[in-house]
């Protein structure tokens, strides 16, 4: 498990940007076999490093060799902990086993996935925007579906990205052709406009001197930062896009962290369903990062600029690279949804916001009653989602207590509120730098934020799923650490 392929180290040092030839003269001296002649593909030439969140594992198992008796707490990859709902995972088992049967058993099912959770992710999530079950392509990942939307797209499209941003984005833009070459001094790939984002604009873009392109990947809430767009940001987003012609791929994947009234969907912004296109997950809210199950929604008035949908390029793209999401996990994500649970999730939210009051909340208790003494099938599922949103408030709970930890040691500190992670500033400081150091003395896993783009270059992300218990200790071992009169990084001095 700890040995490392020839691919895996051609770039150890993510914080270094090295040349590619070399890179390839690295991997044809190490390789075992013998060359074909099938040349490499050049676009794959182009990326710089490993993928982020493989590397950071990588450098976490090189720390274990070297403390093996280490209690290392991995605050860096946003992989959820918390188990999922029983009932959830009951629902699963009981799919799983009736494939034994004669009765039970089902085989491929529909590419765009289970028609009645198609028809209840419509009306859980969009049921307020008029989106139909027939416009929501099930799927096994926002981050699997983000690269079917590049072969959507192809090679010759402009595109933007939030900086920083999912790193998804910009690896796949460079895979597919669209990228460009890689410029040493930026930090930047040649043909990609990175919209910079940070607290100078409230996290968000300044499009006034954005320029045009044909695609614009926006994530909000934002990972890294933890930023939700307002809906005045979003409304000039749409108009942006509208007056340009361009298309949004909007990921919502974190949006049930959302507590105050920022929308939680492009489609909620008038306009929106002529130039965006939404990708979202089960991951984040519900534990499905190993069960895997997302969506996209692609609007029907959402056409190309001769006029032909983009519907129905999408789903011959699905129909062709996809068999469908795993009928076990579809079952599971059904049984996550209804529209009344959902509306619970909010007012719980809400409820522990402040928004609204106790009394107010009753009403709404008294009204689930009712509801499940009426309609069995629907009380459950309203269960079921009082158990995710208690998930989320967990989460939640946790990015406060990192918040809290971070100002108290005088850092800036952003996100935690409408997310799970929490973007930590350290002025002057290189974030592979602050990311080797917290290592190193404190057996934390962070994640450097030029990984998310060269934005991140002085910050670092931490992420808030982990255990109570492992939380409040990293807290700890951080306020003992800052508190030796010794600060690691300049902007503690």
């Amino acid at each position: 498990m700890n040995k490392l392929s020839a691919c895996s180290s051609m770039a150890c040092g993510i914080s270094l940007q090295p040349k590619m030839v070399l890179a390839s003269l690295r991997v044809r001296k190490q390789g075992n076999g013998r060359c074909t002649n099938v040349p490499r593909n050049v676009n794959l030439e182009k990326l710089q490093n490993n993928y982020l969140f493989p590397e950071i594992s990588k450098r976490e198992l090189q720390h274990l060799e070297k403390y093996p008796n280490a209690k290392v707490i991995s605050l860096g990859i946003g992989d959820t902990t918390e188990p999922i709902p029983e009932q959830i995972s009951l629902s699963m088992a009981n799919y799983a086993h009736a494939l034994s049967t004669a009765d039970g058993y089902r085989g491929y099912g529909a590419e765009q996935g289970n028609q009645a959770l198609r028809k209840a992710i419509a009306e859980t999530f969009y049921k307020d925007v008029a989106i139909k079950d027939t416009e929501v392509f099930v799927s096994d990942g926002s981050q699997c579906d983000i690269s079917r939307l590049q072969l959507l797209l192809g090679s010759k499209v402009t595109i933007a990205v939030q900086d920083p941003s999912f790193p998804g984005y910009i690896d796949s833009s460079v895979i597919i052709g669209q990228a460009g070459d890689f410029q040493d001094k930026t930090g930047k790939y040649q043909n990609i406009e990175y919209m910079q984002l940070g607290p100078q604009n409230n996290f968000f873009p300044d499009l006034t001197v954005t320029p045009r392109t044909d695609i614009i990947f926006f994530c909000s809430p934002n990972n890294p930062t933890g930023h939700a767009a307002t809906r005045k940001q979003l409304q000039q987003l749409v108009e942006f896009a509208r007056d340009n012609g361009s298309i949004i791929i909007f990921d919502s994947a974190y949006a049930a962290y959302i507590s105050d009234d920022s929308p939680k969907s492009i489609f909620e912004i008038p306009g929106a369903k002529e130039v965006a296109i939404e990708i979202s997950s089960f991951s984040k809210f519900a534990g499905f990062t190993g069960v895997r199950l997302g969506w996209t929604v692609v609007p029907e008035e959402l056409l190309f600029s001769g006029g032909f949908p983009v519907i129905q390029d999408f789903n011959r793209i699905v129909c062709t690279c996809f068999n469908g999401a795993s009928n076990i996990a579809q079952a599971g994500g059904l049984a996550c949804l209804s529209p009344e649970g959902f509306q619970v999730c909010l007012m719980i939210a809400m409820n522990r916001n402040g928004q609204i009051s106790s009394v107010e909340m009753a009403a709404v208790d008294s009204d689930l009653s009712q509801t499940f003494e009426e309609e069995t099938i629907v009380g459950e599922r309203t269960l079921f989602w009082h158990a995710i949103c208690a998930v989320i408030d967990y989460y939640k709970e946790n990015a406060k207590i990192l918040v809290d930890t971070f100002a108290s040691l005088g850092l800036e500190v952003y996100g935690g509120v409408n997310a799970p992670y929490v973007w930590v500033h350290f002025p002057g400081s290189k974030s592979w730098n602050i990311f080797a150091e917290i290592l190193e003395k404190t057996h934390i896993i962070t994640v450097p934020g030029s990984g998310f783009g060269p934005g991140g270059a002085e910050y670092i992300r931490i992420s808030a799923f982990g255990k109570r218990k492992h939380i409040i200790e990293a807290s700890w071992r951080l306020e003992k650490l800052f508190s030796k009169g010794k600060p690691l990084f300049n902007c503690l001095k």
